[in-house]
């Protein structure tokens, strides 16, 4: 089991994303947490196919890599995920793992009959976006959506890290103090998750 549990949602290895995680992910070694780094693009995950093959026992029918990701993010305490904003919300591979995680959603709310709001966040969330434009509400609709993805995990989102203004590969070198402070932020984060 590890402590903390960092998903790159990127589909670029070297993106912003990628490098202001591999950062957070640096800052939280440095104070002693355990980590665990998934690459979403190495891994093949279906998207939901809605069949509710899931309804039984809140397992999802599809057998694909999710069943990998969900167990290591379950067995941890905490989750950094990071992901470039496409379309004001998360990218294509981060949705493809959200949606998977329908069938714990099922689980939790249909077959355990779970009230909204009533069952105590287990885990903490640091989420870290980088969006091109400079749009007011750039983030809004990715966090939300973030929100209800931790909601299902038992997860409380604990901070968020959110970069304007960068698009290209490599941008985020031109501001090496956001690095300085996914470093930091990551160091927070592992100290957090372990109280």
């Amino acid at each position: 089991m590890s402590d903390i549990v960092a998903i790159y949602g990127s589909p670029r290895r070297k993106g912003n994303t990628a490098m202001l995680l591999k950062k957070a992910v640096e800052g939280a070694r440095d104070a002693g947490a355990q980590v665990d780094e998934i690459v979403l693009r190495d891994f093949k995950v279906s998207p939901c196919m809605e069949i509710y093959g899931c309804k039984k026992e809140g397992e999802c029918a599809i057998k694909d890599d999710f069943q990998i990701i969900r167990d290591r993010i379950l067995a941890s305490r905490g989750l950094m995920i990071a992901t470039p904003v496409f379309f004001y919300t998360v990218s294509s591979h981060v949705k493809m793992l959200m949606d998977r995680c329908q069938s714990l959603w099922v689980k939790k709310y249909w077959i355990e009959g779970c009230a909204p709001g009533h069952r105590p966040a287990k885990r903490k969330g640091l989420v870290i976006s980088v969006g091109a434009t400079k749009g007011k509400k750039l983030f809004d609709g990715m966090l939300l959506t973030m929100r209800y993805f931790f909601d299902v995990l038992d997860m409380e989102l604990w901070d968020s890290l959110l970069f304007r203004g960068m698009d290209f590969e490599g941008d985020v070198l031109k501001h090496p103090e956001y690095l300085d402070q996914a470093y930091a932020r990551g160091r927070d984060f592992a100290n957090a998750v372990r109280e």
